[in-house]
């Protein structure tokens, strides 16, 4: 694997910042990264940037928008894998779209994974493996008989105040598990 064509950001500097801080990296990382894809394509738009991203996705190049869009739980988790490898993802979205063909191409298709490798020196992953037990809309777990069921703050508010929920599968009464610090939510049930 190349050498990231990115400076590596260091761990311990952004374990320091603040959010204030932390949103500044965020915007020089993109800045940086924008910098270096027009190297190859002059004519590429600045994206705007949002810290405005909620659930399970690290970030999304948002075209109707003009800009990225990043989730500011899941970078505040994982500051170093999302500078050095989200921006990067969502930044190599930005500029195939941007090309001639580019409205053509297929999102993680042989153009990105390209951008990814050549001008980034990044492996083209397609997802991120972050915890998103606390970034997630449906960060509250319950379960029944056959299954975890997942709720959002409203459902388990109602839930605590003597609503009963029960599975559509098994009929069990869906019980509350708290996670207990990190717990994964990949899937709904």
């Amino acid at each position: 694997m190349k050498r990231h064509a990115l400076p590596d950001p260091c761990p311990e500097w952004l374990a320091s910042l603040d959010d204030a801080a932390l949103e500044r990296a965020l915007l020089e990382r993109v800045e940086a990264a924008w910098q270096l894809c027009r190297h190859y394509h002059p004519e590429l738009p600045r994206p705007r940037v949002w810290s405005d991203l909620r659930g399970k996705c690290a970030g999304q190049a948002h075209y109707g928008r003009g800009g990225l869009r990043f989730n500011p739980v899941l970078y505040r988790e994982n500051r170093h894998a999302f500078l050095s490898e989200v921006v990067p993802h969502e930044m190599a979205h930005w500029l195939v779209r941007h090309l001639s063909d580019g409205h053509r191409a297929r999102p993680h298709g042989r153009e990105w994974r390209t951008v990814m490798t050549r001008l980034f020196g990044l492996e083209p992953r397609v997802t991120h493996r972050f915890d998103v037990g606390r970034a997630s809309p449906t960060p509250y777990r319950y379960h029944c008989g056959c299954q975890a069921h997942f709720f959002t703050s409203r459902r388990h508010s109602l839930a605590r105040n003597g609503r009963r929920y029960r599975c559509l599968s098994c009929a069990q009464t869906l019980v509350y598990q708290p996670f207990g610090g990190h717990g994964k939510t990949t899937t709904n049930g």
